[in-house]
């Protein structure tokens, strides 16, 4: 699934090729793709024609195009497979295509691709997001990601140990903070030495606050690479791959020898997924968390 570098190189790619323009025409393909429009796909249609896109906006990995009027916006998960792309009209539609909105200016349009319909479109209420800004209805319970300029670190601190849960389903919890999954959950907590299973209320402040530090360090690394690509799911709105895999240290990288130390990386079974991590730089607790 992206994790938010991917998703923020496709909101900056949205951000450059989409916004200002006015929306000529909306075609839903696949009835999956607007199934979080609760009133259907003909209604998320209508509703998109004439408006004008304002804004790329992220939280975590919720994309929103905020709408002219400002009381709208149309919200994008990409699920497990799910692309935006944005097309000449003349490009061949591609196999998986679930949706495409054309524009007023008879340029590129905008189509929403995914091969495992587990992501989708849907029109969406703003609402204050108590700094002075607006983020959809069904956006709203989730935590700033740890590049967000408004993120709180102090506060994220008290809350990640009062959890009483392990180290990397916290970090994992987008109630908590938002945008981090298996790939950049992996990645900080090797930086940082510690064992997924490490319980959060034996995290001493500073060791979380070193987590933390890591945790921004990769995600802003993984952005400057275009995200991580492991196949064809993940591309950025012009088709292409991210890098940050050929930098990664832990995930994915079982048998091979730990950047650090050498010894080779473990995968281990983690909440019917995988985690990986080096035995020797990150030790079992005394008291691992079940």
């Amino acid at each position: 699934m992206p994790e938010l570098p991917e998703v923020e190189v496709v909101r900056r790619g949205l951000e450059r090729w989409v916004v200002g323009r006015t929306v000529e025409s909306a075609d839903v393909l696949h009835p999956r793709a607007a199934r979080r429009h609760t009133a259907g796909a003909r209604d998320l249609e209508g509703r998109l024609r004439r408006r004008t896109v304002t804004a790329a906006s992220r939280r975590g990995k919720y994309l929103w195009l905020p709408l002219d009027g400002r009381d709208t916006a149309l919200v994008a998960h990409l699920g497990m497979s799910g692309q935006l792309l944005v097309q000449p009209a003349s490009a061949p539609d591609e196999t998986h295509l679930r949706a495409r909105v054309t524009f007023t200016d008879g340029g590129r349009e905008l189509r929403f691709v995914d091969q495992r319909t587990f992501g989708g479109l849907a029109l969406d209420e703003l609402v204050p997001d108590g700094t002075g800004g607006a983020v959809p209805s069904t956006v709203a319970h989730i935590a700033r990601d740890p590049l967000d300029p408004d993120f709180d670190d102090a506060l994220w601190v008290r809350r990640l140990r009062v959890r009483r849960t392990g180290i990397k389903r916290a970090l994992l919890d987008q109630t908590l903070t938002s945008g981090i999954g298996n790939i950049y959950a992996d990645e900080a907590l090797w930086r940082a030495r510690l064992h997924w299973a490490m319980p959060t209320d034996e995290l001493a402040p500073a060791r979380a606050r070193a987590l933390l530090a890591h945790a921004r360090d990769v995600l802003g690394e993984a952005l400057g690479q275009g995200g991580t690509s492991f196949d064809a799911l993940y591309v950025n709105v012009n088709g292409e791959s991210g890098y940050f895999d050929r930098s990664l240290a832990a995930y994915g990288r079982a048998d091979h020898p730990c950047p650090r130390c050498g010894r080779p990386i473990v995968r281990e079974a983690f909440m019917n997924r995988s985690s990986y991590r080096c035995p020797r730089c990150q030790r079992t607790p005394r008291r691992p968390h079940p």
